[in-house]
């Protein structure tokens, strides 16, 4: 069962993390300066594999049946070309993390959202989803100290992030990692930048480009330690021992697991450490999308016809590969921009 946690949840454990096209390329050709009749959709390379086409495709239709426009998506294999194809008006809408839409936001203030993925309860009260930092099982106990997972045991370690624009995959746990070490003598002036190269905490310090991809670094074996979100690996992995998101448990690579975890199948990794992050945002350029099509999106996706929608929201025990799984009553719900600051103040 999934466990939830409230918005203060989250600030309270991340403030105590230290102890525990077309479908194609998203660099448009032109900078759409004005409305017009096209939605350009970029997405992040997490959500830009071929086994989450028809969740696109999906919302995808919505987007148009609302607007009355024709929708084109943009993948990316990179976080930055995502964010900035946002920010420099070459796209009207994005699905990004919340480091990505702050990052996005700061740069250009027209960037606001428009959706969050709801929690459980259909409220944002628990939307959140996990950031990890796994090992693999076998090398487990060398990252224990009297019986219990340390951050200590990670000094001197190869590690792989994500992306320096991902919430979960970089911003959460360098919080994390910055408040523990930075308590101690030898570490005391270590800054995030540090932590984006090998010395003086890491040996090597990789770059997954994705979820997906950080956690392959883990297991075939070129970092000790990743970190990497529950929700992006899960059309891959299943828990082979323990409970989902807790500390401890053992997650297996599915045998018919899609790219880039096939050439993985079958490997097993263990979360040394667990923590809640801000649910992802839908968000638009207002200049290039406009108020009237900002409105109808919003109105469209926070339906009941959109929460029911199994396209969109798969149910959990559908054996698809999906964006967003139905547990309870999870749905899309308007968020401000204010909702955002936890991450902000990680900063």
């Amino acid at each position: 069962m999934k466990k939830t946690l409230t918005r203060f949840g989250v600030l309270l454990l991340l403030a105590v993390f230290a102890v525990g096209c077309s479908e194609g390329n998203a660099s448009t050709e032109e900078e759409k300066t004005e409305v017009d009749d096209v939605i350009d959709v970029v997405w992040y390379p997490n959500e830009s594999g071929e086994d989450l086409k028809s969740s696109r495709d999906e919302i995808g239709k919505v987007i148009a049946d609302a607007t009355g426009k024709e929708v084109e998506h943009h993948l990316t294999t990179d976080y930055a070309i995502a964010i900035e194809t946002l920010v420099n008006n070459n796209a009207d809408i994005a699905f990004m993390g919340a480091q990505g839409y702050i990052e996005a936001n700061e740069n250009n203030d027209a960037v606001q959202p428009i959706v969050v993925p709801t929690g459980p309860s259909g409220t944002l009260d628990d939307a959140v989803y996990h950031s990890w930092l796994a090992v693999n099982v076998d090398d487990q106990e060398n990252y224990k100290q009297d019986g219990e997972y340390s951050l200590d045991t990670i000094a001197d370690k190869k590690f792989s992030f994500v992306s320096n624009s991902s919430t979960s995959g970089f911003k959460v746990p360098s919080a994390g990692i910055l408040s523990h070490f930075t308590e101690q003598e030898e570490y005391k002036d270590l800054t995030e930048e540090d932590l984006m190269e090998g010395g003086p905490l890491f040996s090597q310090v990789l770059f997954g480009n994705s979820h997906q991809g950080s956690a392959v670094n883990l297991l075939d074996g070129n970092a000790d330690v990743a970190a990497f979100c529950d929700t992006c690996v899960e059309n891959y992995v299943e828990v082979a021992e323990g409970e989902e998101n807790e500390v401890g448990s053992i997650y297996k690579v599915k045998d018919d697991a899609e790219q880039p975890f096939n050439k993985v199948a079958g490997k097993e990794f263990t979360l040394m450490s667990v923590t809640p992050v801000l649910n992802a945002p839908f968000a638009a350029n207002m200049d290039t999308l406009g108020e009237e099509d900002f409105k109808k999106l919003q109105e469209a996706l926070t339906s009941d016809e959109v929460a029911s929608n199994e396209g969109i929201f798969v149910p959990e025990d559908a054996e698809q590969s999906a964006l967003f799984f139905k547990t309870d009553k999870e749905r899309f719900a308007p968020a401000e921009d204010d909702w955002f600051d936890p991450i902000r103040e990680l900063q």
